[in-house]
């Protein structure tokens, strides 16, 4: 058998509803198969092979720059949405390899400090240019010039934002990037010393869990069963409304909480010095905001300081 044959035989069994490889609508610029690989595989080890994947492992997610070593990353996160996403994907005989490479880059335009940056640019540009910064936009920028497959393109783009994704694997990460972020923040928070066990609502761990791994496991569990044969991604009525409970008791005391104003105001201040430094050296606004975007948490810092 050829490659494609087999490739045909190993996906037989997917779902109705899953996107087979031998029929992604393909990429931008063509390329010869691989031979060895699918599309979606191939797209996968472009994105890890890349820079802005590699630099993933220096942005942190909620606090800037924290002393200690186990505190999520954009890197840790992207493997665990990336994890997570696979195994709900295994779960709905969809398509793996569409979903991992989908997770693995949906975060590839994230900016250092976290939203607290994306902010922080996306406010400099909108004064000095009109123009806006979205870090799924820039992640999907990073993906085309990457020449990815058309699918896996359209779910890092839609991976937040009002549109959904035009596929089931895509609607997977959407959903699971949110149960990946608040589990392991909620975590990061109280080795931080933000919040302690007590502090956490209990109505809502009383449905999901009481240990980030116990409400990862409900999670999941939920998501499979309430999108089997749906030709969807949901989360029961249940679940969905004590998980969206959850996420809006984070935002209220961990990400825009009294703590994060001074994280808030230090990254503005790093990030709104660097762009306004390059622009008046006449540096243009595209290459600019690559160059930002692109920058680790201590790479932003020191070239602050360098000012």
């Amino acid at each position: 058998m050829g490659f494609e044959e087999i490739i045909h035989a190993r996906e037989l069994g997917l779902s109705s509803f899953a996107v087979r490889s031998l029929e992604t609508r393909g990429r931008e610029r063509q390329e010869e198969p691989c031979g060895v690989r699918t599309e979606f595989q191939r797209d996968r080890d472009r994105i890890v092979h890349s820079k802005p994947f590699r630099r993933l492992k220096g942005k942190t997610q909620v606090f800037i720059d924290p002393r200690g070593d186990h505190y999520r990353t954009r890197m840790t996160h992207t493997l665990e949405t990336t994890a997570i996403s696979r195994v709900v994907a295994r779960a709905l005989r969809l398509n793996e390899d569409l979903a991992e490479a989908i997770g693995l880059g949906h975060d590839t335009g994230h900016t250092p400090f976290g939203h607290a940056g994306e902010d922080a640019l996306d406010a400099a540009l909108r004064e000095r240019f009109g123009l806006r910064f979205r870090h799924n936009e820039h992640s999907h920028r990073i993906a085309r010039g990457l020449n990815l497959t058309h699918e896996v393109c359209d779910g890092i783009l839609t991976h937040t934002g009002e549109r959904e994704p035009e596929t089931l694997e895509g609607r997977i990460v959407r959903l699971v990037d949110r149960v990946a972020y608040i589990n392991h923040d909620i975590d990061d928070a109280v080795r931080y010393g933000i919040l302690s066990d007590g502090d956490l609502p209990h109505d809502e761990l009383e449905v999901l869990g009481q240990t980030g791994s116990a409400r990862i496991d409900r999670l999941v569990h939920d998501i499979v069963e309430a999108s089997e044969g749906m030709g969807d991604i949901r989360q029961s009525a249940e679940v969905g409304e004590v998980m969206l409970s959850l996420r809006a008791f984070m935002f209220e005391r961990v990400y825009l909480g009294p703590q994060a104003a001074p994280e808030h105001a230090r990254a503005h201040e790093v990030v709104r010095g660097i762009f306004d430094h390059l622009v008046e050296q006449g540096d243009d606004v595209d290459a600019v905001v690559d160059y930002i975007a692109g920058m680790t948490d201590r790479f932003a810092l020191d070239y602050a300081e360098s000012l």
